[in-house]
């Protein structure tokens, strides 16, 4: 690819993405695009607008996902599939989840005028929904796709103003899906995302391949000692929760060091109960979330976790309950088309990392239908979910590079 061409559609997709969100910008200066939002629905018709000058053909799917099709000239039962969410956060940023709509246009617009007609179809989406953040709820949109999902999971949901997702979805003008409504027409599905992680960004990589999404376990844990006078209950006598709790968050991290990279734990939240300045907190609630592309490792470190956990709570005669309320099981990205994603940049000399995934993505879910897999580029600082979010010009350019590589091989190619 020229130089100069490539240079350009990093403006270009810069341009492209100021344009979304201008459309969705909120008061504390970032971006909220909720599901089927005043807002959302701007957007995505804007984006249909979009689509159809460049030739594309367009068309919603029952729930609202957007689709944007390069017809291809050979086959009509093939089809490569790209793109990502359209929603946000509240108050989010501008990169995540809408830079893999417009990557996906832009490539798909640079084949078109460079290669005309590919072989197989090749589409572009913009997913109704996957953060969650309105409803929840969350993959709505790619949930819809994959046929993992019914009306009866959602459709009496309800927003924090008590507007009723089966309300809601009618008034944006789209309705529910049947379930055993799936396309067999979807050969693979390739997402460019960027990365909300620092790891590209501190190795002064451009481009991460995703190797694996990890799979998550979340866990409440309350430890009950006893309540008592701050200052008349000796250090012997006590059962401190918030000091048994401490001993545990220890244990949790360092078990986690032990196991070494790519195992995470994290305590996201702790509340003690009376929680005042001269009482002997009586209870501690923390949760855990950990991570680990590997199930059969994420399951001995949770064993090891409890073991643990029971041990100390023994040692000070505290009560404790462990809930593990979230198990999702890693998901492995398709090798075949890993592999062609990192011909492709061996081929461009790209300069790219092999790494997971520790967010969840729609990718997660689309695997369980079709061969996926995606491309990463850097986060300025790590940062996502924020109006923060940035993603240099340059960098924006190396993921739109490295998604056309790959469409052709996917889309051009018998």
């Amino acid at each position: 690819m020229k130089t100069r061409i490539y240079e350009d559609l990093g403006r270009e997709c810069q341009n492209k993405l100021e344009w979304l969100a201008d459309m969705s910008r909120d008061p504390g200066g970032g971006v909220s695009r909720l599901l089927y939002s005043a807002e959302w629905v701007e957007t995505q018709q804007a984006l249909k607008t979009l689509f159809n000058q460049e030739g594309l053909k367009t068309y919603f799917d029952e729930i609202g996902n957007l689709f944007g099709r390069l017809e291809g000239k050979n086959t009509n039962d093939e089809t490569i599939l790209t793109g990502s969410h359209i929603d946000t956060v509240k108050n989010g940023g501008m990169y995540d989840g809408q830079f893999g709509i417009v990557a996906g246009f832009m490539a798909i617009k640079y084949l078109q005028e460079n290669f005309g007609r590919p072989y197989r179809n090749i589409e572009v989406v913009s997913l109704a929904e996957e953060e969650g953040s309105r409803f929840p709820f969350t993959f709505w949109g790619s949930k819809n796709i994959a046929g993992t999902v019914n009306a009866a999971e959602v459709n009496e949901l309800k927003d924090a103003k008590g507007n009723v997702f089966g309300d809601v979805i009618k008034q944006a003008g789209f309705d529910y899906k049947p379930i055993d409504k799936t396309r067999d027409d979807l050969k693979a599905f390739i997402e460019v995302h960027v990365e909300q992680g620092n790891i590209l960004e501190t190795e002064k990589v451009p481009v991460g391949i995703v190797q694996h999404i990890t799979g998550q376990r979340r866990f409440t844990i309350s430890v009950k000692g006893q309540a008592n006078h701050a200052g008349t209950t000796p250090m012997g006598y006590r059962k401190d929760a918030m000091n048994i709790a401490a001993r545990m968050i220890t244990a949790i991290n360092d078990l986690a060091v032990a196991y070494g990279d790519p195992m995470v734990a994290t305590i996201g939240s702790i509340a003690l109960e009376p929680n005042t300045v001269n009482v002997v907190p009586g209870k501690a609630t923390f949760t855990i979330d950990v991570r680990h592309t590997q199930k059969e490792i994420l399951v001995q470190f949770t064993d090891d976790l409890r073991a643990r956990l029971n041990a100390i709570a023994e040692q000070f005669g505290a009560e404790l309950e462990i809930d593990m309320y979230m198990d999702a099981d890693p998901v492995a990205m398709d090798p075949g088309i890993v592999r062609v994603i990192r011909n492709t940049c061996d081929k461009n000399k790209m300069n790219y990392k092999m790494m997971h995934s520790g967010a969840g993505h729609d990718s997660q879910i689309m695997a369980q239908a079709m061969p996926t897999a995606m491309i990463f580029v850097p986060s300025r600082n790590g940062i996502s979910h924020s109006p923060d979010e940035f993603t240099d010009v340059k960098d924006l350019a190396e993921g739109v590079k490295a998604l056309i590589g790959t469409l052709y091989e996917l889309g051009y190619q018998k």
